[in-house]
């Protein structure tokens, strides 16, 4: 069992950055892959980023492609977004999730209860 729980959403004018992070614990951490995704009101959850379990290998949606950067540190248990550039339309709510560094939401065992992060036009 792994539980996640993710903070650093909020409101932030468009240009702006956030840092989200995704505290987890339980299985072994440094084991696992881990992922992002983000849910805008009334659209499907989408794939944002994922990280393989040593951060040797990461991967993003086009959409954030440049601008979101993914990374973990394996002795604190928590995997980061950077986001820099931030547009409107990153409003969404942005969830953590564990198990797989695929872009379908079903491939993850896990995931957290979400944060929040609105960007201002």
């Amino acid at each position: 069992q792994v539980q996640l729980v993710e903070s650093g959403g909020g409101l932030v004018q468009a240009g702006g950055s956030l840092r989200l992070s995704c505290a987890a614990s339980g299985r072994t951490f440094s084991s696992i892959p881990m992922g992002w995704f983000r849910q805008a009101p009334g659209k499907e959850r989408e794939f944002v980023t994922a990280i393989s379990w040593s951060g040797g290998r990461t991967y993003y949606a086009d959409s954030v492609k440049g601008r979101f950067t993914i990374s973990r540190d394996n002795a604190k248990n928590t995997v980061y977004v950077q986001m820099n550039s931030l547009k409107p339309e990153d409003t969404a709510v942005y969830y953590c999730a564990a198990g797989s560094v695929s872009n379908a939401p079903v491939r993850y065992d896990y995931w957290g209860q979400g944060t929040q992060v609105t960007v201002s036009s």
